[in-house]
């Protein structure tokens, strides 16, 4: 990759997303060599402007953020970096630089949604996920509307906390289903969307 490290005396912005929630945590500076090593140990390194050094975030707490993917922008001058954060980010103890709590919300199903694709390519033994892909669409629409059941079962008869358990079955059934048909969750939501138009 390319950067352009001119405009900003040598420095580019890091945007630093959390992969799995979708929540931005913190904006660092990095220069050629904290980006290099920000590649070379997968771990995200920033230059400090106050201390004029490296620093690898969580050296010191031991919160590390793991980088899953570094994009450029269109320019080639600011940085997205998800990452699998190891806890807090802020210095102050908070989830991120915002004050934010860093909790899973709808982007997680995105998220699963790839997990699920990556289970579908791979097909690893042993995982029930490949189990439902061998067994084919049938089944796994079988799977859908006996969990659809449950879930209707849980809302009139049960308790909210099964109720939460047996939708979560559901949507996770549902969209092993579009990934089998090469659809995602974002279908829907764009479905619902005009709808809502």
């Amino acid at each position: 990759m390319e950067l352009d490290f001119d405009k900003m005396n040598g420095l580019i912005p890091a945007i630093i997303q959390d992969d799995c929630t979708g929540k931005v945590l913190m904006l660092g500076l990095m220069n050629k060599e904290a980006y290099d090593k920000t590649v070379e140990t997968g771990k995200v390194t920033f230059f400090s402007r106050s201390r004029q050094t490296l620093w690898t975030k969580g050296e010191t707490s031991g919160n590390f953020l793991h980088v899953v993917s570094i994009k450029a922008d269109c320019d080639q001058d600011t940085l997205l970096v998800k990452v699998h954060p190891d806890g807090p980010v802020c210095h102050t103890g908070a989830d991120t630089c915002w004050g934010e709590k860093n909790d899973a919300d709808i982007f997680f199903l995105s998220y699963l949604q790839d997990f699920i694709e990556k289970r579908h390519q791979e097909m690893p033994e042993k995982s029930y996920t490949t189990s439902l892909f061998q067994a084919g669409v049938n089944r796994m629409a079988q799977k859908v509307g006996e969990e659809a059941v449950e879930t209707v079962i849980e809302a009139t008869n049960g308790t909210d906390e099964r109720l939460i358990y047996e939708a979560s079955d559901l949507l996770y059934h549902l969209i092993v289903l579009l990934t089998s048909k090469g659809m995602r969750i974002e279908d829907l939501a764009r479905e619902l969307q005009k709808r809502h138009k």
